[in-house]
């Protein structure tokens, strides 16, 4: 039998590294060793998390300003330990939020024209853990609504106009591993070091379903798709890398879940819900893998993979709103090397161009 091919739209995308001159140098990156993303970047910044003495700093630059940074670039340092996670408002691109080591939450407001000098005003404070926030994660679709997880092993749901929670959430009897939210902010699903997922209402505090998930000891992380179904990365009990697709009505019965390999670094999953492609980057990997994901079985069709020759610490991607449709653009990553170096990669769909050469034809009599 002659092998089918399964059509695809995006079975040829390929990714491909910006020139030096047109990343960014010079970055001071945190050594620390918490299981963030350390960057995340909108159609105005870059903000990264770096190193600094005395208290928690991250960075912010305008995306046009690439090249060799200063070593005394403005940096935001009003924490009094190390920042562990920081993301943008995508409601507000001057907007950014910022959970850390000294236990609370700050939202901070960024001039249009970037930093001229350090921030250390907050401009709200949210107190409420009592140890370390590990995850801040804005609501898709509500204005000034913040979801924070701490090691305490609460999640508070913040309004931060008013600097009140809304609701807490106080059921998982291990650290908080991710949180995730449904695309309309109805539901929030997480995982946690007790090998569960839970799928919760984020009004009430009410878990909705519980179910096992991967069965390693290493981190799980947990995002949700597009019509609900929940797509999860963690270990196997033989600590080799596994994803996995799950029903949040069948919790703990995967539908899919397949081995990739026997590295150690926890693999951040990133979900373009527009192409229904998902990027697979491995910390302390030098690759990210990409596969779509389609509503009917087998359910997640590997595309291809991006191979580079450094190791990547760290990742951000750009919002939807913030590339380039004009050259096919459909995903934009900016990968944080132990180098100091943030290096920008695009992931197009190609398309032949045809031109047309008029001729001019003399017509012989």
């Amino acid at each position: 039998m002659a092998r089918v091919v399964r059509h695809s739209k995006f079975r040829h995308v390929f990714g491909q590294a910006a020139k030096k001159q047109e990343c960014y140098e010079n970055i001071r990156i945190t050594k620390s060793a918490w299981d963030s993303t350390f960057c995340t970047v909108n159609p105005k910044f870059l903000a990264i998390i770096t190193e600094s003495a005395g208290g928690g700093a991250f960075m912010v630059l305008p995306l046009d300003k690439v090249g060799r940074l200063d070593r005394d670039v403005p940096l935001v340092t009003g924490h009094k330990a190390a920042v562990l996670d920081i993301q943008w408002c995508p409601h507000n691109d001057n907007v950014i939020a910022s959970g850390s080591e000294d236990c609370t939450v700050k939202v901070w407001q960024i001039p249009d024209q970037g930093l001229s000098q350090n921030l250390t005003q907050s401009s709200v404070d949210l107190v409420a853990h009592q140890r370390r926030v590990g995850q801040v994660l804005w609501h898709p679709s509500a204005l000034n609504v913040l979801l924070s997880a701490g090691g305490d092993m609460k999640i508070f749901v913040w309004n931060v106009g008013k600097s009140t929670i809304l609701t807490t959430i106080d059921c998982h009897p291990e650290v908080i591993l991710s949180v995730s939210w449904k695309y309309d902010g109805s539901r929030i699903v997480t995982a946690c070091k007790d090998k569960y997922l839970r799928v919760i209402d984020p009004r009430t505090g009410e878990v909705v379903k519980t179910g096992l998930g991967h069965q390693g000891a290493k981190p799980m992380r947990a995002i949700y798709l597009r019509d609900g179904r929940i797509f999860t990365t963690g270990f196997s009990k033989m600590s080799e890398r596994q994803y996995a697709l799950w029903d949040e009505t069948t919790l703990g019965n995967a539908l899919v879940m397949e081995e990739l390999d026997s590295s150690n670094g926890i693999l951040f999953p990133f979900y373009d819900e527009d192409t229904g492609l998902i990027f697979l980057c491995g910390k302390g990997d030098s690759t990210i893998r990409y596969f779509e994901y389609t509503p009917d079985a087998p359910y997640i069709h590997f595309i291809n993979t991006y191979s580079s020759s450094d190791p990547q610490r760290g990742m951000g991607v750009m919002p939807k709103r913030g590339i380039n449709t004009g050259i096919c653009e459909i995903a934009r990553f900016y990968k944080l090397l132990n180098t100091g170096l943030c290096e920008v990669i695009s992931f197009t769909v190609p398309r032949k161009v045809f031109k047309l050469a008029f001729t001019d034809f003399s017509i012989k009599k």
